[in-house]
């Protein structure tokens, strides 16, 4: 039993997979929770991480072998009933990513796997770990609605079909084609290339995002 504050870090990273979105997930192999599935994350170790997001970026790393271009820091959790060893203190970071292939580097981790959200919902999960992802669903669903974010999950060539597709499966509902078209263009991220992509019977320009681009946020949610 811990005696003072323990203070950790979780990572909900989420990605859209054959056009389900999907969380990563580590099954635990140590107590407390052997044998759950769990977040991504850890204790902070001050001999090594400079930072709680270096924190972040370490468990990943030795998780799940997962290495995110970004992440958000979304919110911090704390009470004497989300760990039985005692009151605890974590904090919360989040991020939309590309699928990667998981793989476990570590041995307090048995496997690590993309779980899609109705398995999640069916899940006995570790730790407040239900609730945490269904925080970070709500604020990515809420991004998603009036930012580019949604980018960040994209092939290095996409059409505007993939990014709406992206759109979609986040938030659960359909949105105008034209008002995306009016996002994209506002937004100066894009580029087009001399390519496209055969869509049914007819070939969709494809896309790429300029070097060194900046996330875009707008006044409006995107329109239904």
């Amino acid at each position: 039993m811990i005696t003072s504050p323990l203070l950790t870090i979780d990572n909900v990273l989420f990605t859209v997979h054959d056009g389900i979105l999907k969380v990563l997930m580590v099954k635990r192999s140590i107590e407390p929770y052997s044998g759950l599935w769990s977040l991504p994350g850890g204790i902070v170790d001050p001999a090594t991480d400079t930072s709680t997001e270096d924190t972040a970026l370490r468990k990943l790393r030795e998780k799940a072998g997962v290495k995110p271009n970004y992440l958000e820091q979304l919110e911090v959790f704390s009470g004497h009933d989300r760990d039985p060893r005692g009151f605890t203190v974590t904090i919360v970071y989040y991020a939309l990513i590309g699928y990667q292939q998981a793989e476990v580097h570590i041995h307090t981790v048995d496997d690590a796997e993309w779980v899609s959200l109705p398995q999640i919902a069916q899940l006995n999960l570790a730790f407040d770990h239900k609730k945490i992802i269904n925080v970070a669903l709500e604020r990515l669903r809420q991004k998603t609605l009036y930012s580019m974010v949604p980018v960040f999950c994209l092939p290095s060539l996409f059409t505007i079909s993939d990014l709406k597709q992206v759109i979609e499966t986040i938030i659960e509902k359909p949105i105008q084609r034209k008002s995306l078209m009016r996002r994209v263009e506002a937004s100066g991220m894009f580029e087009e290339v001399d390519e496209k992509a055969a869509t049914g019977k007819r070939m969709a320009q494809l896309y790429k995002l300029k070097d060194n681009f900046n996330i875009v946020n707008f006044e409006r949610n995107l329109s239904f």
